[in-house]
């Protein structure tokens, strides 16, 4: 499979830098010319994936976090991973409201919020060795999102 293009990025696992990942993902998607919400949905999504690696797989200690994204077409591929604690049981993890961190505002929806704005969500974890996550969210063209756009004003009348 070829690319387009692709970026990695690596950083240490604070919470500062999650603004950082987040901003970088949505300057290399722009790229792909997605609308504002699209990009929002990327952005979000990024969020989530980072926050988690910081919060759950790295704990209170320190590490890297890894983020690798591919450009395909119309289609943007994230990877997102740590070298940190695993997740025992992803599927647990998934659930919506689930947390190991009750204490902490926002916990249990991270995979539930990223399902909803990328297309494809597949989590690959070892207790121990890490999580990845990959991502991926298709951008409707110029064209599409033209369409969109006058079908809409012809149904406002505007």
């Amino acid at each position: 499979m070829e690319f387009e293009n692709e970026m990695k990025l690596e950083f240490i696992s604070k919470s500062a830098n999650e603004a950082f990942a987040r901003i970088s993902v949505a300057a290399f998607a722009s790229q792909l010319d997605p609308t504002i919400e699209e990009l929002a949905d990327i952005k979000t999504a990024v969020s989530e994936a980072v926050t988690n690696c910081i919060i759950h797989g790295y704990d209170k200690r320190q590490g890297i976090v890894k983020i690798f994204a591919r450009l395909k077409e119309n289609e943007i591929i994230l990877e997102i991973s740590d070298k940190g604690k695993g997740i025992e049981n992803i599927d647990m993890a998934k659930e919506p409201l689930y947390t190991t961190k009750p204490n902490l505002e926002r916990s249990g929806m991270g995979f539930t919020i990223m399902e909803s704005f990328m297309d494809k969500v597949d989590v690959e974890s070892v207790v121990g060795l890490g999580t990845k996550v990959t991502m991926s969210k298709k951008i409707k063209n110029k064209i599409e999102n033209d369409d969109d756009e006058e079908e809409f004003s012809m149904i406002t009348n505007e």
